[in-house]
């Protein structure tokens, strides 16, 4: 079960950029706006070196890496919800993901214009999230004149769903995001139905040069992100670009070389599973997988996220964890210590389990 996150921002922000460096699907790059008409879309394997770990001691070859996708959406500009640079087919597009990555322009060249003029990062986000709190705003008008037509002929549920529409609307209109908001199952519905871009996790990367010296901007940008319970991080693309494009052996001397102890894309993957409250287990039953899930996900749950088969006729799960079998050495060692054990469809699926699932169709 793979997840995606939107790449979103203005143009000419450094997303394609990013984008290319951490998918190495090669989307185009071009100094003008709107250079991404059509999203380009990356799926890349989830670094992992738990896995490897579990392939080495359980003598599995070929581990398969969990994925998360990535997609690149074209730039907005003030008025995209309004249509502005074909802007309410790129919303649309921001409507499909999980999560939202708000790439913010921090670094200053003549080479590369600023849509607006200069470079300010906070107001750029500000612009940003304006337009997608106006497009959710022209959602839930339209949501309201459907649910006013049946209120009409008496629908009691309607009424409900239309106090519910204007409690989220009046938050909109004060300028908030609506995943500041505490959603009951009635708004909750709402969003399920609509797609509401503002309810989705966010995380603010910003996009900094080699020197990065718009250090009082990037403070701005962080203490933006934590007021409104989104997640922050920095990166150089154009460093994560010439990090890409190395050979795997060199990379590590490469980032040991510039001071840093992970790649842009892994610690990208960290926050973005923190903003998805994410964990990853791993299964045995055929070929050693990876695979991403919600925290909280029962057994059974999990197991039709594999194959439908493996949920209808499930027996039990064979459980241990990674941190069990690392420190034991082997299956062997984790049985003799007690770790191994059968659980049933209600247990819940903890980070770093390793699981064989028995079912019988």
């Amino acid at each position: 079960m793979s997840f995606n996150c939107g790449i979103i921002g203005l143009p000419n922000v450094g997303k394609s950029t990013i984008f290319n460096a951490l998918s190495g699907a090669g989307a185009t790059m071009e100094n003008y706006p709107f250079c991404t008409i059509e999203p380009n879309k990356g799926i890349v394997p989830v670094p992992d070196e738990r896995l490897l770990d579990i392939s080495a001691i359980l003598h599995k070859n070929n581990p398969i890496h969990t994925k998360i996708e990535f997609i690149d959406v074209a730039g907005l500009v003030r008025g995209a919800s309004k249509g502005e640079g074909l802007g309410n087919k790129f919303l649309g597009h921001i409507r499909q993901v999980d999560a939202i990555i708000h790439v913010v322009r921090c670094f200053s060249t003549a080479d590369v214009v600023h849509v607006v003029g200069d470079v300010d990062p906070l107001r750029d986000i500000e612009i940003v999230n304006m337009e997608l709190m106006l497009s959710d705003l022209e959602v839930l008008e339209r949501a309201n004149e459907k649910y006013e037509r049946l209120a009409g002929h008496g629908s009691k549920e309607a009424k409900n769903t239309i106090r519910a529409i204007d409690e989220m609307m009046t938050f909109l209109n004060s300028g908030n995001l609506l995943k500041q908001m505490d959603l009951d199952e009635e708004k909750q519905g709402i969003n399920n139905e609509y797609g509401l871009i503002t309810t989705k996790p966010m995380l603010y990367l910003a996009n900094i040069d080699e020197n990065n010296v718009l250090q009082e901007a990037l403070k701005r940008c962080e203490d933006y992100a934590a007021d409104d319970g989104s997640e922050f991080l920095y990166l150089s693309g154009k460093i994560e670009e010439e990090i890409s494009e190395l050979p795997d052996a060199e990379k590590k001397e490469y980032l040991n070389a510039m001071g840093l102890q992970e790649s842009g894309l892994i610690r990208m993957i960290h926050s973005a599973y923190h903003l998805l409250d994410l964990l990853t287990y791993y299964t045995t039953t055929t070929d050693l997988q990876a695979w991403t899930l919600k925290k909280g996900t029962g057994a059974q749950k999990a197991a039709g996220k594999i194959h439908s088969d493996f949920e209808k006729g499930f027996i039990r799960a064979e459980v241990f964890n990674y941190r069990d079998l690392k420190q034991a050495g082997s299956e062997k060692g984790v049985r003799e210590k007690g770790h191994f054990r059968q659980e049933g469809k209600e247990y819940i699926i903890e980070d770093g389990d390793i699981i064989k699932y028995l079912f019988n169709v």
